[in-house]
């Protein structure tokens, strides 16, 4: 009878110690997504956490939960303001006790952000800021980034324009986003000739003078003469067409954008470049799914961000699929890195070294169709990651 006393304290005493485990994997695993919910990006951040929730929803298949865990998303406006940003995670961090986080917007945000993510030792997913520092000389290793970076943008848009006998001048915004394009997309070019940099404040609505400076330095230049124009959030620079370029033999060119920015775009047919993302160029399964359920929700097609936004999910419930719902940095590293993820874009890689994805992109040639009222990017090739040498510009 005492033995079986014993036996039975045993075994309680034994609970006890796994009582808590058991009700720590039905523990909620808490995201926050700090974003632009308001500010000059707003309209970018918006489409991000559309995608977002639809992916996570798809990549769960409508239960919201890996291995019995609750996912809860905390949002976070930012409102494009690096401070803020940065004061914003370091809040959900400790305060709200996120487990890992996701966004922002703007890259300016992004780079005050990441040692508050090094600080706390939790996973920052970056969402879609591009700056090439992100996963370069400001990365830590708790960074990961689904969105491209500069060099991808600059590579393959380098792809559609580099050829003898082209002078380009480029237009960009005045802060990281700009700068590294910029940079990336002049160490990428290698047949044609680039003559000036012209950087404008991000807010400019008034692209006169800027204009004026470019077809200076252009307008006596032998050959077929270009602006490339990288630019985000307010403000339309394609405003400078209304300059009589073509007395001048100028063209326009520029990468992919959100469709109501690209309405600008039927000005000019046949105009090429390279895009991250257009709902109606990738064939897959995982993009089919974010069209149709867009459309069923918003009667109109996915954009730009929010593919970025449906990828993101998909990265994250993939690692958290693979470490059975454990959040913890110290899991989802190793986890991650190296790791292959289906997105609308098809599939998506974190390279080991710098965390950041590597994935196609789109070289394309608008068609003006009056079913649309934005210019259609025509896909001409996809330019798959194999295709692009992107360099690891971290230092560490």
């Amino acid at each position: 009878m005492q033995r079986r006393t014993w036996v039975a304290l045993a075994a309680l005493a034994a609970s006890a110690f796994t009582m808590p485990l058991a009700f720590g994997q039905g523990k909620d695993i808490k995201i926050a997504h700090v974003y632009s919910r308001t500010g000059p990006l707003e309209a970018y951040g918006k489409q991000t956490q559309t995608g977002l929730m639809m992916g996570l929803d798809y990549a769960t298949g409508g239960t919201m939960t890996v291995n019995g865990r609750k996912i809860v998303v905390i949002e976070k406006d930012d409102q494009g303001k690096p401070d803020l940003g940065k004061s914003l995670l370091a809040t959900a961090y400790s305060d709200d006790k996120v487990d890992l986080a996701i966004g922002p917007t703007s890259s300016g945000v992004a780079l005050a952000m990441l040692p508050v993510a090094e600080e706390y030792k939790k996973i920052l997913l970056v969402e879609p800021a591009v700056a090439d520092s992100i996963t370069g000389d400001k990365w830590n290793k708790y960074i990961f980034r689904t969105g491209r970076n500069s060099s991808q943008d600059a590579i393959s848009n380098a792809a559609a324009l580099d050829k003898p006998g082209i002078t380009i001048a480029t237009l960009a915004q005045d802060y990281a986003f700009g700068r590294d394009f910029v940079k990336a997309f002049k160490e990428s070019i290698k047949k044609a000739k680039i003559v000036h940099e012209e950087y404008l404040p991000a807010n400019t609505t008034d692209f006169t003078a800027g204009a004026q400076r470019l077809i200076d330095k252009l307008k006596d230049q032998p050959g077929r003469k270009v602006i490339f124009i990288n630019w985000a959030g307010a403000g339309n620079p394609f405003k400078i067409a209304d300059l009589d370029l073509k007395r001048y033999g100028i063209e326009i060119a520029t990468g992919g954008n959100i469709l109501p920015a690209m309405v600008a775009y039927k000005q000019f047919p046949g105009m090429e470049g390279s895009t991250y993302y257009y709902f109606a160029i990738p064939k897959n399964p995982v993009n089919d799914a974010l069209v149709a359920r867009h459309y069923q929700q918003f009667k109109s097609p996915p954009d730009f961000f929010t593919a970025g936004g449906f990828s993101a999910a998909m990265a994250i419930v993939t690692a958290l699929k693979k470490t059975s719902g454990d959040a913890s940095a110290d899991k989802l590293i190793p986890a991650m890195e190296g790791m292959s993820f289906d997105t609308p874009k098809g599939k998506m890689t974190f390279r080991k070294e710098d965390h950041q994805a590597m994935q196609s992109m789109y070289h394309f040639k608008i068609k003006v169709d009056p079913a649309f009222a934005w210019g259609v990017p025509e896909l001409i090739h996809e330019i798959k990651p194999e295709e692009m040498v992107i360099p690891i510009r971290n230092k560490r």
